[in-house]
């Protein structure tokens, strides 16, 4: 870690901009919240002198009003005649806290969600001072490793997540994986759910998978990409990752809300395999539109912390999340996080996926570079698992071409039986 003094330039600042309701007066209730999340506290102590305030504490950028409420939006807030919505632009010094990511999660996510001058607060952008790109690992493959891996370029990764989610032995996993490597597929991944149970021990099933995945391999000469979930305590997913690279596999897989920040970036410094990041829990950190995070923000953590795929849900998907807020999410982590660093990572679309979806995702993210991973999807196709693999490939083929999934379909078998039953 670097001398906190060398991080004392006017541009080593963290910023950070929430939607905030009260039933206070909106500018105190700010300055509350900066005091609360810097060098203040709820009532004045002798060492928070003017200059020990002015080096340290956090400062109010910005407060802008943008309505007006009858009633706040969560329990045990201050009451108040209305409670106004506002956008609050805070900034504190990088010397508070030096370029450390469960720091920085403490200081804009911290304390500052319970405070009694608050009815209502979501995190929604974070801009970080250049000293995070020098000090946090990222991703260490990302998109071009994950394509160099994969052997896939020009095109999605075409993926899957075996299915039934937990219930199968090694051995009828690895019959799964065999059907879905036969028909081509890109990438499989572990369900999140599926982990180390005794009816499905992880080292059983990753020999067994990974057998199947060499013999395709020496048939056709591209080996597909398994992430075997791995989460556990460090130790578990030191040794697990471990395995999985002795058997010659590429790529792991970890729940982040399970294992922390503090979890990714101890893996991220032992791993030698890419690191597929499930987002398990994101709902609870975001579903009230009054509560959490906007994706933006949140994601950034652990891509700094080495997630090198990063779940972003689906169009058209299962859950309660709307397209515009999927397609947001997965522009955010194809963006570059600093000029210098851009920190590539590649977004994954699951979550009820079909080739239906195919187009309108190149249409809202505008690019290949991305995992688009399907279930039943692939798996449920009346004509069998390769032929589902087939019918998702064929669907994106028409989406990367711009002609309409049924022209498509026309010409070829597995996408028009697809089309039947997606």
């Amino acid at each position: 870690m670097a001398d906190h003094a060398s991080f004392d330039s006017p541009d080593d600042r963290i910023h950070a901009w929430y939607w905030l309701e009260t039933g206070d007066d909106p500018q105190r209730a700010a300055e509350v919240i900066a005091g609360e999340q810097s060098s203040g506290t709820f009532t004045a102590v002798p060492g928070e002198t003017p200059a020990l305030k002015e080096r340290s504490g956090a400062r109010v950028e910005g407060l802008e009003i943008l309505g007006v409420a009858d009633q706040p939006s969560l329990p045990g807030g201050m009451a108040g005649a209305r409670y106004k919505h506002c956008r609050l632009h805070l900034s504190w010094p990088l010397a508070n806290l030096g370029p450390s990511l469960p720091n920085l999660m403490a200081t804009v996510a911290g304390n500052l969600f319970e405070l009694r001058q608050v009815s209502g607060l979501r995190l929604l952008e974070l801009r970080l001072p250049p000293a995070f790109a020098e000090h946090c690992p990222g991703p260490a493959f990302g998109i071009e490793g994950t394509r160099r891996l994969s052997g896939v370029h020009g095109r999605p990764l075409i993926g899957t997540i075996i299915k039934p989610s937990v219930g199968l032995s090694p051995q009828e996993t690895a019959a799964t994986v065999r059907l879905l490597v036969d028909g081509g597929i890109d990438f499989i991944k572990d369900d999140e759910l599926q982990a180390d149970g005794p009816h499905c021990p992880f080292d059983e099933r990753a020999r067994a998978v990974m057998a199947v995945v060499h013999d395709a391999a020496q048939r056709t000469g591209r080996q597909a990409m398994v992430a075997f979930n791995i989460t556990g305590d460090l130790d578990e997913m030191r040794r697990r990752h471990d395995l999985v690279q002795a058997l010659g596999g590429t790529c792991v897989m970890v729940t982040l809300n399970a294992i922390g920040l503090a979890g990714l970036l101890a893996l991220r410094k032992h791993a030698q395999l890419p690191i597929h990041a499930h987002r398990a829990g994101w709902g609870y950190l975001s579903r009230s539109p009054a509560l959490g995070w906007d994706y933006a923000p949140w994601h950034l953590f652990w891509r700094l912390a080495g997630a090198d795929h990063l779940h972003v849900n689906g169009l058209a998907n299962k859950f309660s999340e709307s397209d515009a807020s999927v397609a947001e999410a997965a522009r955010a982590v194809l963006r570059p996080v600093f000029a210098a660093q851009p920190m590539a990572a590649m977004p994954v679309f699951s979550s009820g996926q079909t080739g239906l979806q195919a187009a309108p995702t190149y249409a809202a993210v505008g690019s290949t570079d991305l995992i688009h991973a399907a279930g039943g999807g692939i798996l449920g196709h009346p004509g069998g698992i390769p032929a589902g693999v087939a019918a998702m490939r064929q669907a994106w083929d028409a989406a990367i071409a711009g002609i309409p999934i049924g022209q498509h379909a026309q010409a070829h078998p597995e996408l028009r039986a697809a089309l039947g039953v997606w």
